[in-house]
């Protein structure tokens, strides 16, 4: 609290002061209540709003005074404050505060913001603020809800607004906008007397600006009478104030051009005029032959926005006017042009704007038709402009949704392009293409639109509401794509329909491509109908009823393709073969088969001859895997007859090589169901699809027909008018010249180049001559008859080139096609791996897998296909394969072929050129380690067993229990690990062999002498670096050393340790960055080694270390210039700190003491530091020697004592505290003040020389006296291996803390296993 006190009385804002002022009680909530106002300023809207509820809470709870005083002239301040996005949260603060507090009047208020914010006494400076804050003040009162009541008050606010809005340069018509909203709640009473005070009586005034229009707008619509007697009878929409209207509203729609909204007076405009029966006046003057006459996007998108929003306030009749007028053509221009992307497209708010209409008049479903209608009739060349998806038909009523199917179906069988609003661009105008005019274009297009449009409707349904309406769209779909009337019938509502316009080949081809949208969207999105037909049959059954109940009625209704004898035996046994299946309908085979013969069903009317094959075949093999189960007994079967399995699987592949999604996903449910009986053939057939070899050298089952670019070629000449810029067909003709010229310019056909010599040659014979000189005689005739020769010549080499373009799209195009059934028959790998992880099919995937994702990894960039291939066969092989959960568990007798699959992966590892490939090849290689060691050996082991016999400890352990065989493995990583280290370029890493010995710590034990030998010699230090890296985070492991016992890890620490003493030879001595990166590595494995031998207390010998990590002192401090030595020399001191020898100060510290000593430093005194001359000096120990006493003398100068007898107390009780350690008596001993290895230094402080003392106690090193030199003293009591101690050249000044730390630890010099604590005992003397 008394913190808290003090820092409220140190607070520096000078209001506070004010505050203390007025009120004692205040000092003690300021910091509270002044971080109100701070929150209040923030932009998050949530922190303002919790800050003002905070503040009335605070100020209803205390007394009214000084808070409330200050709170209103902090607020009032806010609002002139410069932070522009700040006036309003002030403004919104003082609004609710005036709003809770209805006591405080608001004259009151007004009077001190014009007083503090007076426009005639504010400096130019400060004018915009004070501006802003006059209009924020009023919009506060305002908002408080009691401005209206206060009549005095009112009057003043308009007054100040009035005022405020002469400044439209800064205010533009804000002070206007406010006086409207202001007005808009006032009583009638009080607006009459305001009015004559803000409205003029001149009209030219009133059509000057939006603002004082909507002002006008606003007293006509409330006060009308008094408006008459101000201005007398005003004919707003007459043919003189028509132009006047015009410019208003273009001055609105520029105002609003960055907001995105409709100006108010455009809206008040239209009501007005619906008021008096001027609509159609007003709609065809003002809007059409006014704004639109010559459009600017701003007034384009305000007479779009007025249209959404006039919606709900026109009647029929008006809605047809609007709806057939040049706005609606003009909006329908703009949805079509509106491609770019710097363009605003304004079809998302005018579908807000329907919705909104359709949402509001559920009860008039005539209307909600009629909008519908109009907008579906806006057409580009018979192509409506709004999309097939357009999703306004949520919000219709159900009747209307009816009324407004059945007018799509009406218009799909008799278009009526009268009807139509239809236009073209001012590019398809200047084209002026006479076929593209022509009426059977205009339907093919309409039809395709509705088609689609009807399909998008069903997609968006709610099946268990409008099921009626499904089925309906469903068998019309259904009957005019297969089916045609012979004769009506009222059994069949589709045969009364008749086209008024012929349907053609290419309406046919689309018809039935949205049938079969349809029946996607009906199998994915509804499963079953919730109303259940005959026992929950689905919507594929009940499509496939529907056509054998057309089949039957032949007297009524033809078929368009008619069925031959066999096919339509082929249909009836596939009805037989489903109601068969339905009475087995419990099991998820069974259902998955009837999918698959549905589909298939359905496409015999497509495609008759490859469909009746497939029924036939798909047939047999129900019927053979329903017969499993029971003649599973019975093992006699005729091997001339491929399993049923296979045949399946053929099918698949081929339903796979059809680009349909519902294909695709009946495909993977059924193999799904069948991929528990695959057999090894079977998968070869799916592998043999995969396989790029195979692919590049033949085709595969993609057969690419030229359907697809004749389709191609006809969309996009259908759709190639729709765009109002023609600079996309530009820049193509522009690429095609280009190509062409680089295809002229590149290879030239020798061919080419024969014929054209020989016509020039030819024509020069025809001249007679063969000089140059004469060949300016060359006659008319001959000329004429050499260009008719050279013109054919060129035109065949064009030909030549065009079918050679031809023929490359060609293969580029059936690659694509291939690409794409690869990335489909991929599925079925997907689920192989999924359902059947255990499988030992899964096992024959590696390599084929393997295979691909190099041969993809070489064209990635090539096309999209090749990267989706890419990224979905290395999605199966790491995630569903590799890293399964479950793998297979019986390999006993393949667990050779296995091994020697280990062995060739992990070389084709090695001879990869990328190394990201060579990442999956050795994933590989682990999973089949995983997998062998997951099986338990039974055959293998026996046959394994007697050559392998004296394999030494590795047969112990898990080689025991798995079929994993380390003699065959261990030779193999160990090669592998050979070339990475020795190798210039490896696609080998790091991060492989990491992963194996994380996983397989006994093939790591195994490798460890490989790995050691590199860490020294002869090898490149690159490679060195490596060796020490793979070292340092293996050893560190603990499954590794488990591998070991005590002795053994012992010997391995040793070993490695003296390699490592062997690689610092040459410390400091980096001259590039292989060099470099091997000395980091080579300490970063040390001080791992430290770790260890520390955790362990294993005894090791580090004499032969310490002296050369001492030898390259001096060398590592020469290079610690160079870039990235800061981390080498603190890794180096880190080793050090492990030996016991501290590091020495900084160079930076030292140069920093020096110049305070110097007499110009001392002339300029750094603020809030001592002098030196006033420090207080240490006192000289009781105990020190006379040698100690005057070396101390000597280092600190002739000083007086300083009388501090506690302290002394105190070092004195430490220094008697010191326990003998190892029977060796705690003596004092000098120390060197001077950061540096000399023995000779004296010591600086007796402070110093007592922890000297103290760690090299605890140490076990023996005492020294003050007078004899350090260094040699150590030097001859220097253990040789389990010695405690540390070198003298360790007693540098550090940090009491440091020191401490130190004497804790146990010295690496130590054996821990023999390392016996001694207790310390108070009072012990040395």
């Amino acid at each position: 609290m008394a913190e808290t006190k003090s820092l409220e009385n140190a607070e520096p804002v000078s209001p506070g002061k004010a505050v203390q002022a007025d009120g004692p009680g205040l000092l003690e909530h300021s910091r509270e209540f002044l971080d109100f106002f701070w929150d209040i300023a923030k932009p998050q809207q949530q922190t303002r709003l919790e800050a003002t509820e905070k503040l009335l809470e605070y100020l209803r709870t205390r007394p009214r005074g000084s808070e409330m005083k200050y709170a209103l002239k902090r607020l009032i301040t806010g609002l002139g404050v410069g932070r522009e996005t700040a006036r309003p949260c002030y403004s919104l603060a003082l609004a609710q505060l005036l709003q809770s507090f209805e006591d405080i009047p608001l004259c009151s208020i007004l009077t001190q913001i014009q007083e503090k914010y007076d426009l005639q006494k504010v400096k130019k400076v400060a004018k915009r603020p004070a501006l802003f804050a006059n209009l924020f003040g009023v919009l506060a009162l305002f908002q408080s809800g009691r401005l209206v009541k206060d009549q005095e008050a009112l009057m003043k606010s308009v007054k100040l607004l009035q005022a405020l809005a002469q400044h439209s340069n800064h205010l533009q018509g804000q002070p206007l906008k406010a006086l409207v909203d202001i007005l808009s709640e006032v009583p009638e009473a009080m607006f009459q007397e305001i009015l004559p005070k803000v409205l003029k009586g001149d009209l030219k005034v009133v059509l000057s600006s939006p603002k004082h229009l909507e002002l006008f707008l606003l007293a006509k619509q409330r006060v009308p009478a008094e408006l008459e007697k101000l201005m007398g009878p005003v004919h707003l929409f007459s043919h003189e104030n028509i132009p006047s209207l015009v410019n208003v509203l273009k001055m609105a729609a520029t105002s609003v051009k960055k907001e995105h909204k409709l100006p108010d007076v455009a809206l008040d405009l239209l009501r007005l005029a619906l008021k008096e029966d001027k609509f159609p006046q007003f709609w065809k003057e003002v809007i059409e032959q006014g704004l639109l006459k010559k459009p600017s996007w701003p007034a384009s998108y305000l007479c779009f926005r007025l249209l959404g929003a006039a919606l709900p306030l026109l009647s029929k009749e008006n809605l047809q006017l609007v709806m057939r007028g040049d706005l609606i053509r003009h909006f329908g221009e703009h949805m079509v042009i509106a491609k770019p992307q710097n363009l605003f497209k304004f079809a998302p708010e005018m579908s807000t704007y329907v919705t909104t209409f359709l949402e509001g008049c559920q009860d008039d479903p005539e209307r909600q038709l009629a909008v519908l209608v109009a907008f579906s009739s806006i057409t580009n060349q018979g192509l409506p402009v709004m999309p097939t998806t357009w999703r306004v038909t949520r919000s219709l009523s159900p009747h209307a949704l009816q009324s407004y199917v059945a007018w799509l179906q009406n218009m799909f069988l008799q278009p009526n392009l009268d009807s139509l609003v239809d236009f073209s661009t001012a590019n398809q105008k200047k084209a002026q293409d006479t076929s593209l005019n022509v009426p059977e274009r205009a339907v093919f297009r309409l039809r395709k639109w509705i088609i689609h449009r009807l399909v998008s409707i069903v997609d968006q349904l709610h099946l268990e509401k409008e099921e009626t309406l499904t089925e309906q769209v469903a068998r019309f779909c259904l009957f005019h794509s297969f089916f045609k009337t012979k004769k009506p019938t009222r059994q069949i509502p589709e045969t009364k329909q008749h086209f008024s316009f012929p349907v053609d080949e290419r309406a046919r081809e689309f018809i039935i491509s949205a049938f079969f949208s349809l029946l996607q969207t009906l199998s994915t999105k509804f499963r079953k109908s919730p109303n259940q037909v005959t026992g929950g049959q689905s919507w594929s059954y009940r499509l496939v009823q529907l056509a054998n109940m057309l089949l039957n009625h032949s007297h009524n209704v033809a078929i368009l393709t008619p069925f031959t004898v066999q096919q339509r035996q082929a249909w009836d046994q596939m009805l037989e073969t489903l109601k068969e299946l339905e009475a087995r309908s419990s099991e998820a085979k069974a259902t998955a088969f009837q999918h698959l013969l549905l589909l298939v069903g359905i496409h015999l009317f497509k495609s008759p001859v490859e469909s009746c094959e497939l029924l036939g075949d798909i047939q047999a093999c129900i019927k053979k895997s329903m017969e499993q189960k029971t003649r599973r007994s019975n093992k006699a079967i005729n091997s001339q007859e491929p399993p049923w399995v296979e045949v399946m699987v053929e099918i698949l592949l081929s339903l796979l090589a059809q680009p349909s999604h519902l294909m695709r996903q009946v495909a993977r449910t059924v193999f799904g169901h069948i991929c528990s009986h695959l057999t090894s053939r079977g998968l070869k057939l799916i592998l043999d699809v995969l396989n790029p070899q195979m692919n590049e050298d033949e085709d595969s089952n993609v057969v690419v027909t030229d359907d697809s670019c004749e389709k191609q070629g006809k969309d996009e000449e259908d759709e190639g008018s729709d765009s109002e810029d023609n600079s996309g067909s530009e820049a193509d003709s522009e690429e095609g010249e280009e190509s062409e010229e680089e295809e002229r310019d590149g290879d030239v056909d020798p061919g080419f180049r024969q014929q054209l010599m020989a016509v020039l040659q030819a024509g020069k014979a025809l001249g007679g001559v063969d000089s140059d000189e004469d060949e300016e005689e060359l006659g008319d005739e001959a000329m004429m008859a050499l260009d008719q020769n050279l013109a054919s010549l060129f035109a065949e080499q064009k030909l030549r080139i065009q079918a050679r373009r031809d023929e490359k799209n060609k293969l580029q195009k059936e690659k694509t096609l291939r690409r794409d059934f690869q990335i489909r028959v991929l599925d079925l790998i997907e689920v192989l791996v999924t359902k059947q992880p255990e499988s030992p099919l899964v096992l024959e995937l590696l390599e084929p897998l393997l295979s691909i994702i190099r041969h993809s990894m070489r064209s990635r960039g090539s096309t999209k296909q090749e990267r989706d291939l890419l990224h979905k066969t290395a999605r199966v092989f790491m995630h569903h394969l590799c890293r399964a959960r479950h793998y297979c568990h019986e390999v006993d007798n393949c667990a050779e072929a296995l091994h020697a699959q280990v062995e060739r992966l992990v070389q084709q590892a090695g001879h990869q050129a990328d190394s990201s490939v060579a990442l999956y090849y050795f994933n590989a290689s682990l999973y089949l380690l995983r997998v062998l060691k997951g099986n338990t050996k039974r055959h293998f082991h026996e046959s394994q067993k007697q050559p392998r016999a004296n394999t030494g400890p590795e047969s112990k352990g898990p080689q025991t229990a798995s079929c994993l065989d380390l003699s065959i493995v261990t030779p193999v990583y160990s090669s592998a690990l050979s070339s990475f280290l020795t190798k210039r370029n490896s696609s080998l890493t790091v991060s492989m062999f990491l992963s194996l010995f994380s996983r397989y710590p006994v093939i790591c034990k195994n490798l460890l002498p490989i790995l050691i030998q590199h860490v020294a010699g002869s090898t490149r230090p690159r490679h060195q670096a490596q060796a020490c890296l793979l070292l340092q985070k293996t050893l560190s492991t603990r499954e590794l050393r488990v591998c070991f016992e005590d002795p053994e890890w012992e010997q391995l620490i040793g070993h490695v340790l003296a390699k490592v003493t062997e690689a610092l030879r040459t410390l400091g001595e980096a001259q590039s960055k292989p060099e470099h990166q091997k000395e980091l590595a080579s300490l970063e494995l040390l001080n791992t080694l430290f770790k260890t031998i520390n955790h362990e207390k294993l005894t090791v010998d580090l004499t032969t270390l310490l002296g050369v990590l001492q030898g390259q002192q001096q060398s590592l401090q020469q290079g610690t210039h160079s870039s990235g030595s800061s981390r080498l020399y603190d890794l180096y001191w880190q080793a050090m700190k492990m030996l016991g020898v501290q590091r020495p100060k900084s160079e930076k510290k030292e140069a920093k003491d020096a110049p305070t000593q110097s007499p110009i430093s001392m002339k300029r005194k750094k603020k809030g530091f001592l002098p030196e001359t006033k420090k207080r000096k240490k006192r000289k120990a009781e105990n020190a020697t006379p040698e100690a006493d005057a070396t101390a003398a000597a280092a600190s100068g002739d000083q007086p004592p300083s009388t501090g007898k506690k302290r002394r107390k105190k070092r004195k009780a430490k220094v008697l505290a010191l326990p003998q350690v190892n029977g060796t008596p705690a003596t004092k001993s000098s120390t060197s003040d001077i950061p540096t290895l000399s023995p000779s230094t004296p010591a600086k402080t007796p402070k110093l020389q007592k922890e000297r003392e103290k760690l090299s106690q605890v140490n076990g090193a023996a005492p020294m006296s003050p007078t004899e030199p350090t260094g040699k003293k150590h030097q001859k009591a220097l253990p040789k291996k389990g010695v405690l101690g540390t070198s003298p050249q360790s007693a540098l000044p550090r940090k009491k803390a440091r020191l401490s730390l130190v004497s804790r630890s146990p010295s690496l010099f130590q054996s821990g296993a023999k390392k016996k604590k001694v207790p310390r005992k108070k009072g012990m003397m040395p």
